[in-house]
């Protein structure tokens, strides 16, 4: 893979992750839950990173040792071949305590002070 390519696909974990966060910001897991349209909305995100991260060059994952690669592709796994047992809970702590550290990292890489 091109670094072009590895760049798109590291700007669109951060994107994605930036949606994610914004969207449940202030929502608790009952309210997740509930809401059928944002519960469908944040696991479609969460597999698109999982898929962007999967596309990053093996070389870039290797630099980048302390973003967790295989769990983040694993998670989109789950979502994509067990989409009818995904378990929402573990959906919503990924948005809540996962993605921001991520987006803190993936900023430092991309340079991308967020504004």
């Amino acid at each position: 893979m091109t670094r072009d390519k590895t760049a798109v696909s590291l700007r669109q974990m951060l994107d994605h992750a930036l949606e994610v966060v914004g969207i449940l910001e202030g929502v608790d897991l009952r309210q997740f839950q509930s809401d059928r349209l944002m519960n469908l909305a944040v696991v479609h995100l969460v597999e698109i990173i999982g898929e962007a991260a999967n596309r990053v060059s093996a070389d870039a994952q290797a630099r980048h040792s302390g973003i967790p690669w295989l769990e983040i592709i694993n998670m989109r796994n789950v979502i994509a071949h067990g989409y009818d047992i995904v378990d929402l809970e573990a959906v919503w702590k990924v948005g809540l305590e996962d993605l921001p550290p991520l987006i803190s990292v993936l900023q430092e890489i991309i340079g991308d002070d967020g504004s």
